[in-house]
């Protein structure tokens, strides 16, 4: 079965759509204000990621053409799954009830957290907020997270539990996240995508810039370059790189110029500061804005060097050369 994107939000502090991934808009920019983009509506009590979420979620359904101009869901909410990934999402909660257990005693901590002190507050927030009520899965999963969860929200649709789903990666940047990762900057924001099967894409009308290929994790950098090649039978154009670094001190070239030499290298991390759960889904995003800027080819989208547990990766095609 083929797994088209029919809709992208990017929600960053310098770049608001796909193509600026690529380019970004402005060599800085003030934080994304949920606000401003959705409303003050729901957003009380929510942690930042959350309402990071429940942006880039807005922008893609909008873009999928799944929502109307009120916000409602053009389709049945069960046929919509939602898979989310963020590593350090609620991380400031959770270190706030601890601080407040510490130092007095569970009892003192505050019933508005409680919610969100859980590791799925993302998925199931924006699964209520929007109606959507197929399979919903939170993963935090390291360095391949984002691409596990592309890869998981695609095996739902090919298993035939929905003919679509919400594909989300955040993460914010607080004083919590910055302690935990040696001072380093967070993108601070979120991306989404709408992944369908081609059938359900064709169904709606709706346009599908990009195919999903295939997907490979497992040790090694190397060899997961090696089995994409494989199953793409073909170089790509735009390699999209992993993180090269977990903190500042530790920064090192962990990408070697022997991998897919020659082959255009895109770090999204060196623009716009560690993804970490949501590199995986940027990186998609990033893949979709390549092609709307008239890149063609295979697009790799990688997580996960050799010091991570694990290597992922993604081919990507725009769709007028699938």
């Amino acid at each position: 079965m083929t797994v088209v994107v029919s809709g992208v939000g990017v929600v960053l502090p310098r770049a608001r759509s796909a193509p600026e991934l690529m380019a970004p808009a402005a060599p800085d920019a003030p934080p994304v204000e949920p606000k401003d983009l959705v409303g003050r509506k729901g957003l009380r009590y929510k942690d930042r990621a959350t309402q990071l979420a429940y942006c880039a979620a807005d922008a893609a359904l909008r873009h999928a053409g799944l929502l109307d101009d009120g916000g409602g869901l053009r389709v049945p909410g069960r046929s919509v799954a939602v898979v989310a990934s963020s590593n350090y999402g609620n991380l400031d909660t959770i270190c706030r009830a601890i601080d407040t257990i510490a130092e007095h005693t569970a009892a003192a901590g505050s019933a508005m957290d409680l919610p969100n002190a859980s590791s799925n507050v993302i998925a199931s927030s924006v699964a209520i907020r929007f109606g959507l009520r197929g399979p919903n899965l939170m993963l935090c999963n390291g360095a391949t997270s984002g691409l596990d969860a592309v890869h998981w929200a695609a095996t739902l649709i090919r298993g035939g539990r929905v003919p679509r789903a919400l594909v989300l990666g955040v993460e914010p940047d607080n004083a919590s996240v910055r302690a935990f990762t040696g001072g380093a900057r967070t993108i601070d924001g979120a991306a989404a995508l709408v992944v369908e099967s081609e059938e359900s894409a064709a169904e709606r009308g709706a346009s599908a810039p990009a195919v999903l290929g295939d997907y490979v994790r497992g040790a090694g950098l190397g060899r997961c370059l090696e089995r994409l090649a494989a199953a793409t039978g073909d170089r790509p154009a735009l390699w999209q790189l992993p993180e090269q670094w977990q903190l500042p001190e530790q920064r090192t070239a962990a990408v070697p110029d022997t991998l897919l030499a020659g082959v255009a290298r895109h770090d999204l991390g060196e623009v716009f500061g560690l993804g970490s759960g949501a590199l995986g889904v940027l990186q998609c995003a990033a893949a979709v804005g390549w092609f709307a800027r008239g890149g063609a080819g295979p697009v790799y989208a990688t997580a996960g060097t050799d010091a991570d547990d694990a290597s992922a990766g993604i081919a990507l095609r725009g769709r007028a050369a699938a």
